[in-house]
């Protein structure tokens, strides 16, 4: 067995230790509320003995230990319950509500990356000059500015004011490619802005750092072109760093867009989380973080893993 599938079984196992620490806290949670669970599933005329026998049938006068291990039982094997206020099951929620997530988180990171990473590289090239300049004030907004107060900003600038692109909702790329773009473009801005500035001064650094060591200034002794010493060089030893933050902004993106896709009607994971939280609708609450949590932890794993294989330097012990 090699050193990388070593550690690579060394993370999966820790992992497992965090997504167990993640169900519990997730499953404790449940109890700071002083809402009664039984109450939101009862009719509102409900006698206090159906809400006795309803709270029997959840379950809910069961010692909490036995509460917990059923709950871990259940989750183990994939089930997160059902809803209080719709009866529907939790997963059939997420399933539905994951892609329209998935599609933005992953949308805003590319956005990021697209951007990030040429300017960064522009900017170290030319440090101290104007364009250095008005980069880094343009990198430093991104990170000072809330992505739900740009998305409103970007609403009342873009569809009020210019008439231009919807206000919000989502369109599946099936059903139309040019409104699906249409409906992506501000999301995608008011998310992924915070993550191309970080990005941005990440790169921007690693190629300064770069390009004041010792192997450069030989390239350049040598006659080497300039662009091939920092693409082929210079870029390359600079991008893992990159590589293992963009990666784990993938895990936060997923649950950091509660506030946007509020901002913008997106039907995501937090638009459910949000509609769920104004319900106390604990399974569908505990069912999203689960899922979120899980996802985190998974790409960390894969970051790791990718990064230990692109950078030697990483100790696998």
């Amino acid at each position: 067995m090699t050193d990388l599938m070593k550690f690579a079984l060394r993370r999966v196992g820790q992992s497992v230790a965090v997504v167990w620490g993640i169900i519990t806290l997730v499953f404790l949670l449940r109890f700071l509320t002083p809402i009664d669970p039984a109450t939101l599933v009862a009719p509102d005329d409900a006698t206090p003995a159906l809400i006795e026998q309803i709270r029997q049938d959840l379950g809910l006068t069961d010692p909490i230990i036995v509460q917990y291990f059923r709950y871990l039982s259940e989750v183990a094997r994939g089930d997160l319950g059902f809803s209080y206020g719709s009866g529907v099951h939790v997963n059939e929620l997420i399933v539905n509500a994951l892609p329209a997530t998935l599609e933005l988180a992953f949308a805003s990171l590319i956005f990021a990356v697209i951007f990030s990473i040429p300017l960064g590289v522009l900017s170290a090239k030319r440090r101290g000059t104007n364009t250095d300049a008005t980069t880094n004030i343009i990198s430093l907004g991104g990170l000072s500015t809330p992505n739900f107060w740009l998305g409103i900003m970007l609403i009342l600038l873009v569809p009020v004011q210019l008439g231009v692109l919807p206000t919000g909702g989502r369109v599946a790329p099936t059903e139309s490619l040019l409104e699906w773009t249409k409906h992506m473009i501000l999301p995608t801005v008011a998310l992924g802005t915070y993550f191309m500035a970080l990005l941005f001064r990440m790169t921007r650094n690693n190629v300064i750092e770069e390009l004041n060591k010792e192997y450069v200034r030989a390239a350049r002794a040598k006659g080497l072109p300039e662009n091939i010493i920092t693409v082929r060089y210079v870029l390359q030893n600079s991008m893992a760093p990159v590589i293992t933050v963009a990666g784990l902004q993938l895990g936060l993106l997923i649950g950091g867009s509660v506030v946007v896709e509020a901002v913008f009607n997106w039907p995501g994971l937090g638009s459910l989380f949000i509609q769920a939280l104004n319900t106390a609708d604990w399974p569908i609450m505990q069912g999203i973080l689960i899922v979120v949590g899980i996802g985190y932890v998974s790409i960390n794993i894969l970051v790791d893993i990718l990064n230990a294989k692109l950078n030697p330097q990483v100790n696998l012990s």
